[in-house]
């Protein structure tokens, strides 16, 4: 069963920063960063549960590493029920957190 997948603004928002971000230091990298991305997101779509939980005390709640280079993008996600993943916030691993 796959979910639907939903982004917030926020990580809407998020990603086009990202993307702006790479493309200014390099354009190539900023393209394959997109189908990096989706390609996470495909599996998120699959397997939520399989990714780590963000706080113990919200099961619900939890990160997908997205590997892309050296470092790569943490999103940060909810399980909405048996159907909908929302998609919260996307960082890149060396930005702080989320909260």
């Amino acid at each position: 069963m796959n979910y639907q997948l939903r982004l917030a603004p926020r990580a809407a928002d998020d990603l086009l920063r990202l993307f702006e971000f790479l493309a200014e230091h390099d354009l190539n990298a900023a393209e394959r960063m997109r189908p990096a991305i989706e390609k996470a997101f495909e599996f998120l779509q699959a397997f939520p549960f399989a990714c780590r939980k963000a706080a113990p005390e919200y099961p619900f709640l939890r990160e997908m590493v997205i590997e892309f280079g050296q470092a790569g993008y943490v999103a940060l996600f909810e399980i909405e029920d048996s159907r909908m993943v929302t998609i919260l916030a996307v960082r890149h691993q060396r930005e702080g957190d989320f909260y």
